[in-house]
């Protein structure tokens, strides 16, 4: 097959992030693929037919990019951020794994990127300093249930917290839920970075605490890092220590 498939992450919202290796790959494409907001993103001088889709059919999309790449296109499968980190990198290996077993012979490849929570915590200082996990609070493909017992888990192993997807305008209440979990095991003194258009106009970062934190603030383009037991506030920087005493 003379065809490749790359899965690119264009970064966390700021062309500057944009790594050089995606940006040569982009402009190697012969089609880029993606969910709409994410190719408009993708730099006018990349030439490569453009095909852009609604969220929610990812493997789909995905099994277009393959279907493509095994006919000899040159293609570029484009996620926000990092494209391994609730991205399309995930689904596209879904589809190889289910579909035509011709795919798993294609040149495959993940191109990595800046993530917005790397970006969201250089900008604050140095809040992943220690041990972190990282926690969507979609429902779209997991129950709360499940959420709800790693948020639990995560308190109890006091991991600095990173949250994706912390609302939306049909499930404004897990985000409320989260924050009544979360202070009831970590106290209300806990920090809490709330993230919001890193990278974009309208760019905010809100340094406050667990019993603080003002819900309304916190959007659909927003994530959350919530500090362990060490994470503490340095004048207009967080960080968490490297170690424990």
């Amino acid at each position: 097959m003379t065809g490749w498939l790359k899965i690119v992450g264009l970064g966390a919202g700021n062309k500057k992030w944009l790594t050089p290796e995606a940006s040569e790959i982009l402009h190697q494409a012969t089609d880029i693929i993606g969910y709409t907001p994410y190719v408009a993103f993708v730099p006018e001088t990349a030439l490569g037919r453009r095909h852009a889709s609604d969220n929610g059919v990812e493997v789909e999309r995905a099994e277009y990019a393959l279907t493509l790449a095994a006919q000899g296109a040159k293609v570029a499968v484009v996620s926000g951020g990092d494209a391994g980190i609730f991205g399309m990198a995930s689904a596209l290996f879904e589809a190889v794994e289910t579909g035509d077993k011709n795919w798993r012979e294609l040149d495959i490849e993940v191109i990595p990127a800046v993530s917005a929570m790397l970006a969201a915590a250089a900008m604050i200082g140095a809040p992943l300093g220690h041990d972190f996990c990282v926690i969507s609070l979609s429902t779209y493909l997991k129950p709360w249930e499940i959420i709800e017992e790693r948020l639990k888990a995560a308190s109890d192993g006091d991991f600095v917290l990173v949250i994706y997807n912390p609302t939306s305008k049909h499930r404004s209440s897990d985000l409320f839920k989260t924050l009544k979990t979360l202070k009831k095991k970590r106290g209300g003194g806990a920090v809490a970075v709330i993230a919001t258009d890193i990278g974009r106009k309208g760019e905010k970062i809100t340094v406050t605490t667990l019993e603080e934190i003002e819900p309304e603030l916190v959007t659909m383009r927003s994530l959350l890092i919530i500090g362990s037991s060490r994470t503490r506030q340095l004048g207009k920087f967080v960080y968490t220590p490297r170690f424990y005493k």
